[in-house]
Order: structure tokens, then sequence, then C-alpha cells
């Protein structure tokens, strides 16, 4: 029997994936399931209810991103570890959930074994990276930076700047799926993930990513 057993909280929005995790992470003997959510909002409430050791977090979350919703959990008393699971690899993605305090990033794709260390790692107090991962943070401990440094904005999809658009010039979620043709969870995902790549916060964050892009005016 293992000395301790580890509580995990998942958070990812897409069942079929969520329900793939807990099964993996049950029939492992030192790790505990505790609880599953489907949103950023859902995962800072239950990680303060349930307590868990360690959450693994996707970055792409309705309602709250994967990046403020670390960032609340960790600000908490006694806070949990946050491991994020996501399938996206780039700087803009990875410098924002080290800052708002993940102790560990790993690639969707990884095997279970690599997923059970990290798990393992974060809930003893080390960190765990992906190799791609580990390259980035290793770039920024010694200073180097790309030969060009990109605009966050650049890695914005057609439809995520005109998401941005609209929500620059004052529309909600319901407004711009309306417009959009598009269902309001749908919405609320774009929004995660431009919030994610330009570092944003809150709306009004938005609201000035869109000017600074000259997508919107500053009347």
């Amino acid at each position: 029997m293992p000395d301790k057993t580890i509580r995990v909280l998942l958070a990812e929005d897409h069942t079929i994936v969520r329900e793939g995790l807990k099964a993996l992470l049950t029939a492992t003997e030192d790790l505990e399931v505790v609880g599953e959510v489907a949103d950023g909002r859902e995962a800072v409430d239950a990680a303060a209810r349930l307590k868990p050791s360690v959450v693994v977090m996707d970055l792409n979350m309705p309602k709250l991103n994967g990046v403020d919703a670390t960032r609340e959990i960790r600000e908490k008393p006694d806070a949990p570890k946050v491991l994020i699971l996501s399938m996206y690899d780039g700087e803009e993605y990875v410098r924002p959930a080290i800052r708002a305090g993940a102790s560990g990033y790993l690639l969707k794709g990884s095997g279970l074994s690599d997923l059970v260390k990290a798990i393992r790692a974060v809930d003893g107090g080390e960190a765990f990276f992906s190799p791609a991962i580990a390259m980035i943070l290793l770039r920024d401990s010694r200073g180097e930076t790309p030969a060009e440094t990109k605009d966050p904005g650049d890695g914005l999809t057609k439809r995520e700047r005109e998401v941005l658009t609209l929500v620059g010039e004052g529309k909600s979620s319901p407004e711009i799926a309306k417009q959009l043709h598009l269902s309001v969870k749908t919405i609320e995902g774009h929004r995660g993930r431009i919030m994610a790549k330009l570092d944003c916060r809150n709306v009004a964050g938005l609201v000035r990513q869109a000017i600074r892009l000259g997508l919107v005016t500053a009347e």
C-alpha cells in the first residue's frame, strides 16, 4: 500500500477526455480523483471545497480560463498544486500559466506514465514539464529570446480576431454568439483562448488589446 494517497481534482471541459483521465488515474494505486469539473469557475470553487492535493487543469475552459483559474486557486491559503494539461505548447500559453502559479505543464498526448509522474512530482513540491515546455523555460532562465519576437496578437485565428473585435465593441458573449451564429459556449471558449494568448485577466484587458491591435478605436 502507498504511504500517501494523492487527491486529484480534474478540470477539463470535454466530458470524454475527463472521464478517460479519471478512469486511468483511478486505476493508479496512490491516486484518488476526488472531483471533476467542466469550467474554470467550478475548478476554483471545487479546489476550495474538496481540498485536493493537485489540480489537473486544462487551459481552454469556459467561464474562467485555465490561467485565471490557476491564479485564483494558488492565491488561496494552503492552495493545492496545479498541473496544466494542455494541447498548446506556444510561449504565449506557457509563460502566463507559470506566472499564474502552475507547478507543471504537460502536453496532451503524453503517456499515462508521464501524467502520473507529473502529478507525483508537483505534489512533492517539484516541477514537471514536457520537453518542449522545458526548452521555453530554459531559454527564459538564460535570458535568451527567439531570433524574431512575435506579437502575441499574431497568434490569433481569424475567428478569434472577430470575437476580440466584438468584445472591443462592448458586446456580450450572447450578443456575439447571435451575431456569429455560434453557441455561447463556443464564444466563451474563443474568449478563453484569446485571454490566454494575450495574457489578459478581464474584459477591460481584452478591450485594451483590441485597441492596441487596431481592431477597434478608443473612441
